[in-house]
C-alpha cells in the first residue's frame, strides 16, 4: 500500500456502487483538509429519487469544481468525465470489488436508508433501485476494461483495492 502522503492533494476515487467511495472520500477530505465532490450529487436532481440531471450540466459543474479548488477529492465514475478529471489529479484510488460484494453492500446501505450518509442526494427518500441492481450486476462489470485503460493511460499513481478487507487495511495504513 502506498503511503497516503504520496497520493498528493487531488485524489480521484472510482469503483462500483456500494464499494465505499463516498465514505472514503469523506475520510480523506477530513484527514488531508481537501474539498470534496460526490459526483452523484452533481449528476442527479436534489429532492428527487435520483432523477438524472442533464449530462452537460453535470459536465459544467464538474469543470467548475475542478477550477474552483486547488486541492480536492472527487468520488464517482462518469467515465466521460474521467480524462478531464485525471488530467488534473495526483492519484487514483480504484475500489474494484466483486459485483456480489458491491451488491451486498449496496443492498445493506439501501435498506438502512440513512439520509445523512456520505454522498447521499439531498432530499432523496428512496435508496433502493432495481436499475442500480442491474447496473451493479451487469453494466459496471462491462466497464472494468474501459476503466483499466483510462487509469493506466493516465500515468497517475493508483491504488487498486479489491476487497472490503483490503479497504479496511488501507484505512488503518492511512490513519483514517
Amino acid at each position: 500500500m502506498i503511503p497516503l502522503e504520496t497520493l498528493g492533494k487531488r485524489i480521484c476515487i472510482i469503483g462500483n456502487s456500494g464499494a465505499g467511495k463516498s465514505t472514503l472520500a469523506q475520510h480523506l477530505a477530513q484527514q488531508l483538509d481537501l474539498a470534496i465532490c460526490h459526483l452523484d450529487q452533481l449528476a442527479h436532481i436534489p429532492y428527487t429519487n435520483w432523477q438524472p440531471r442533464d449530462r452537460e450540466l453535470l459536465r459544467s459543474d464538474h469543470q467548475t469544481f475542478l477550477t474552483q479548488h486547488d486541492q480536492w477529492v472527487i468520488e464517482g465514475n462518469y467515465s466521460f468525465l474521467m480524462p478531464e478529471r485525471f488530467a488534473q489529479a495526483t492519484a487514483i484510488i480504484w475500489l474494484d470489488f466483486s459485483r456480489w460484494n458491491s451488491l451486498y453492500r449496496y443492498t445493506k446501505r439501501a435498506l438502512q436508508n440513512d439520509p445523512d450518509r456520505a454522498g447521499n442526494l439531498e432530499g432523496a427518500t428512496q435508496q433502493f433501485n432495481w436499475n442500480m441492481i442491474r447496473h451493479i450486476l451487469f453494466k459496471f462489470p462491462k466497464s472494468k476494461a474501459k476503466y483499466q485503460k483510462l487509469v493506466e493511460t493516465s500515468g497517475l499513481p493508483y491504488v487498486r483495492i479489491t476487497s472490503f478487507q483490503a479497504l479496511m487495511k488501507a484505512y488503518q495504513t492511512w490513519g483514517l
